[in-house]
Formats: structure tokens, sequence, C-alpha cells
């Protein structure tokens, strides 16, 4: 494996931890508390949204996309613009992996006997 394609996995691995650490304070952090409930009583649509961790690494894919980086752009193959459509799912793909392997590891903990 070259270094070249060594440099864009961490590129990736990078953006897709971002992306996780985003979508973590939107859905789960105290800091958004208030504007969460507020937003839930205006819309249950966006307060739905704001609940659920694969909803809104989508849109912080797309964000990240347009603002950050794209990493389906450097495929150089899609569309112009398609790649934002893609890089959303890949957000939510990679967002909703990350977020399963934490959550299996917080079930599965082990028990402190005392």
């Amino acid at each position: 494996m070259t270094i070249y394609i060594k440099i864009k996995i961490m590129e990736v691995l990078v953006w897709l931890i971002a992306a996780y650490g985003m979508s973590q304070i939107l859905v789960y952090g105290s800091i958004f508390d208030k504007q969460r409930e507020w937003i839930g009583k205006k819309s249950k649509f966006f307060g739905d949204l704001l609940g659920c961790m694969m909803c809104t690494s989508t849109w912080v894919g797309f964000f990240f996309s347009l603002v950050v980086w794209s990493p389906t752009n450097e495929l150089g193959l899609l569309l112009p613009y398609s790649n934002i459509f893609f890089d959303g799912m890949l957000a939510s793909g990679g967002v909703w992996g990350i977020n399963a392997i934490i959550e299996w590891f917080e079930q599965n903990r082990p028990v402190k006997e005392d």
C-alpha cells in the first residue's frame, strides 16, 4: 500500500470521527439540551431528527461536504454536487458503525465486583 493511499484512508477516518463527534454533541450533548427541547416543541420533524444519531449524522455529512472536505469528491467519478449526497450517506453509515461499537462496549462492560 502506497503512502498516498494510507494518507487518504487516515483523512477519511479523521473526517468520520469528526462527524461522529459533531453528531454526538448535537444528539446527546448537554450543552444543547435547551435548544433540542425548544426545537422539539416547535417541530416534531426537527425534534425527531435531533434525537436520532443516524439522521443527524446524515445532515452533518452534508454540512461537512460543503464546508470541510468531501471524501467522495476525491474519487472524481461523480457528477457535480452528487458528492454531497454520498458524503451524507458515508457519514451516516460511518457514524452508525462507530456508535454501534461504542454502545456495544457500554452494554457489555465488565462488572466490578466489590
